[in-house]
């Protein structure tokens, strides 16, 4: 799926074609859109084989908006237990919940907007559907259901973040005023009323020969996730967990998927194709698609995975070390937490994901006789090209022993919001220059480490404690250093709520999961309370709600009576 297609919500791997499609979209929208037409191709190409197919692979590209972008990472990583802020940036209030993190927040707007494109994009191909010739049956069924996983995909994040909101499923072609906000349950509703209806008809198999495209096990986790999460909703149904542990056991089992051997082989730099990957968002190193500030494209949706930024310590002005691709260029954004270090990944003995999530040496790219910066255990350092320049050893080495080391020592107790522990997961040395923002690797969206996690979870909140433990035992396993697997395991006595917090922690970490994790454990007041310092005097109960743009609300007719704000924005 390396080709392209230009709508309103721009581009995608999966198309053919270079086109723009003229759909109008109600509600998310401030009157008409405004497009940069390549093709004037009118709204009834759509019902056309090729509009049809061409509008189904657009549909996908709502998703680069928010995987492996800078407001899918601040809604997600920022404001949790396992990160808070670094140096730099300029989003810093959502992690801290100030009363800047209002209604009229940016990035809250383009998220509300553009999800509700992808949704009327999907909309429209439903309602068309049944008018398009040149199709085989066979295929159409499929493109639906991958069309219904998608609008299903969107409506859950949104229904995370917002509550109830809009539930728009037929299309809208011209703007419209009156809309009103349904229920949290309504909405779940429809989510797993898609997501039923879809996985019938989309491929039993590990990844699609169109590879990108939507696969039953894709929905099935995904489906899997939802019951799991609305089972602490205020929209929770009794079997909730039982249609969970369903759902997520087949994706186990009935196709194939495996967890990698070697945990940092997961998200290895050109391994994004593998064989634990669900389902992952393409992304491209296509200029015409990853083009940030271009003055012809849109900003919002064109600014490739920049995932590789946001998790880097300033290392590039430390003496010997220069920025470069390799090591990425750091925005110094997300800083891991104490409770992420100390706590989380407490256990470096048995399991190796601390060492294999995090960068802990830096080799000289810029030879030299420098002064020390932060280890002034001895006055300067000389490197020639390639030496060491930087090790964190994770834990603390007096001054007498770094002072024995020809390279800077960085320990705990040197850490600050610019020096901190560099997350590995995303680095992209395949950009084109070191100052790229726009990087092309494909996004991770789902995954099994994931998915026996979820099991494990779901088997827990059922009572089935020693199968809870069985399951998660193949996550444990893998992630442990050659020769520790046994003291790895867990039994049933080990498996409790704290036990799924911490390890979603340490298997997932930075993978845009935990905000909505903590909110559905009901944790998330409590735990950024204790462990996240930049947030603790500020975060509220309302908090987890993110508020409606107001944008959206102004225009409703009868405004906040009629399409009310979340309680305490």
């Amino acid at each position: 799926m390396k080709t392209i297609i230009k709508t309103y919500i721009k581009s995608s791997r999966l198309l053919k074609s270079t086109i723009l499609l003229v759909l109008f979209i109600a509600g998310s929208c401030q009157g008409l859109l405004d497009e940069d037409v390549i093709s004037r191709i009118g709204s009834d190409y759509m019902n056309t084989a090729n509009g049809f197919n061409d509008g189904v692979n657009a549909a996908y590209s709502t998703l680069r908006m928010w995987y492996g972008t800078e407001r899918g990472n601040n809604f997600t990583v920022f404001g949790t237990d396992t990160y808070r802020q670094g140096s730099d940036g300029s989003w810093k209030f959502i992690n801290e919940y100030t009363n800047q993190f209002d209604s009229r927040t940016g990035q809250l707007n383009e998220i509300w907007d553009e999800f509700y494109r992808g949704i009327n994009t999907c909309n429209a191909l439903i309602d068309r559907a049944p008018n398009v010739t040149g199709i085989a049956d066979a295929t159409m069924d499929m493109r639906l259901a991958e069309v219904r996983f998608l609008r299903a995909h969107y409506y859950f994040i949104l229904v995370q973040l917002f509550g109830g909101v809009d539930l728009r499923l037929t299309e809208t072609l011209l703007p419209t005023k009156e809309i009103e906000r349904s229920t949290a349950a309504q909405v779940y509703e429809a989510i797993i009323k898609d997501l039923n209806e879809a996985i019938p008809d989309l491929p039993p198999v590990i990844r699609s020969s169109d590879y990108g495209r939507v696969t039953r096990p894709a929905a099935e986790h995904l489906l899997g996730k939802v019951h799991l999460t609305r089972a602490t909703s205020e929209a929770q149904a009794s079997d909730d967990y039982a249609k969970a542990e369903v759902l997520l056991k087949k994706v186990v089992s009935d196709y194939g998927f495996i967890l990698l051997p070697d945990y940092q082989d997961v998200h290895g730099f050109g391994n994004e194709v593998n064989d634990e990957v669900i389902f992952s968002v393409q992304y491209t190193r296509d200029p015409l698609t990853n083009l940030q500030n271009n003055t012809n494209e849109n900003p919002v949706l064109n600014s490739g995975n920049n995932g590789h930024v946001f998790f880097l310590m300033e290392y590039d002005i430390q003496p010997g070390m220069r920025r470069d691709t390799e090591n990425g260029r750091p925005f110094k954004r997300f800083r891991p937490t104490d409770y992420t270090l100390n706590v989380v990944f407490a256990d470096r003995e048995n399991d190796a994901r601390y060492q294999k999530s995090f960068k802990h040496v830096f080799y000289s790219n810029r030879p030299g006789t420098y002064n020390t910066t932060f280890d002034t255990s001895k006055p300067s350092v000389t490197f020639a090209l390639g030496d060491t320049a930087m090790y964190l050893p994770g834990v603390e080495v007096s001054s007498a022993v770094r002072a024995t080391k020809p390279y800077q020592v960085l320990t705990p107790s040197l850490y600050t919001d610019k020096l901190y522990p560099t997350l590995n997961k995303f680095l992209d040395p395949g950009r084109a220059d070191l100052t790229q923002f726009e990087g092309g690797r494909d996004y991770i969206a789902f995954r099994l480490g994931d998915t026996y996690l979820m099991l494990g979870e779901a088997l827990f909140r059922q009572g089935k404690n020693a199968e809870a433990a069985t399951v998660v035992n193949h996550v444990r396993r893998r992630a442990a250093f050659p020769g520790k697997e046994a003291a790895m395991e867990v039994t049933a006595a080990d498996i409790n709520l704290e036990f799924f917090v911490e390890e979603r922690a340490r298997e997932l970490l930075g993978e845009q999961m935990r905000w909505f994790d903590l909110k559905r454990w009901g944790l998330l007041l409590e735990r950024v309370r204790l462990h996240n310092l930049d947030a603790t005097a500020n975060i509220k109960d309302h908090h987890v709600l993110r508020p409606i743009p107001q944008n959206q609300i102004d225009r409703v007719i009868g405004g906040e009576a009629n399409f009310p704000q979340n309680p305490g924005y």
